[in-house]
């Protein structure tokens, strides 16, 4: 759970910094979507290494809900009737909202791929055309209904990736209380700005400002 966490706490950060090349326009967002699919060409074939990252997402994916399950399935039949003490209230409630969290997380994870990615109907608009990153991007933002579940699934990845990346420190040995210290703040710093950064992208889009 802890690694296979990282390894997706690491790709939203950098899938966030990406989607920013939106604000630089349509030919420098549509040049870096082209330009993931010609990394490290001709070493590895077209679309090489984009295969690659998705092979290691979704095994990744699968470790990591299976894992998820698991420890839920362990942790419910040791508990019995009696729930962990010694949490403070936001810490208490992260812990139990992980699970939900993380299923609204892979609903979205569904049909994101459904709309940008593969361009099926019907999460996709009647104009998605495959190479035009910036086109199909905008014109699924200008949907409100859609915008409004990246928002939301934004505000709940915030909470998974916050309490999932300081949970995963503690599991990979940050046990003192400086480091513990060190890890809810960069977990927080982290989530916060995988949240910030995408959320204004569908607002932008709505508004106008981009289009």
């Amino acid at each position: 759970m802890a690694l296979t966490g990282l390894i997706f706490v690491g790709f939203v950060f950098v899938h966030m910094y990406g989607n920013l090349h939106i604000y630089r326009g349509q030919e420098e967002f549509d040049h870096y979507a082209h330009w993931l699919r010609e990394l490290l060409m001709p070493l590895v074939p077209y679309e090489g290494v984009l295969w690659i990252l998705r092979a290691v997402l979704v095994t990744s994916l699968v470790l990591h809900v299976g894992g998820g399950l698991l420890l839920w399935t362990r942790a419910r039949r040791a508990r019995g009737p009696f729930r962990r003490s010694g949490l403070t209230r936001g810490e208490a409630w992260m812990a139990r909202s992980m699970l939900g969290t993380g299923i609204v997380i892979l609903l979205f994870v569904v049909f994101h791929v459904l709309d940008l990615t593969l361009g099926a109907q019907p999460a996709a608009t009647d104009t998605f055309e495959a190479g035009s990153a910036y086109a199909n991007l905008v014109a699924s933002f200008q949907r409100p209904l859609v915008s409004g579940f990246y928002i939301l699934t934004m505000l709940v990845l915030t909470v998974h990736v916050a309490h999932g990346t300081w949970t995963a420190a503690n599991d990979l040995g940050a046990t003192g209380r400086r480091l513990r210290q060190v890890a809810a703040w960069v977990a927080g710093l982290v989530a916060i700005a995988v949240c910030v950064g995408n959320v204004t992208i569908p607002l932008v889009v709505l508004l106008g400002v981009i289009q």
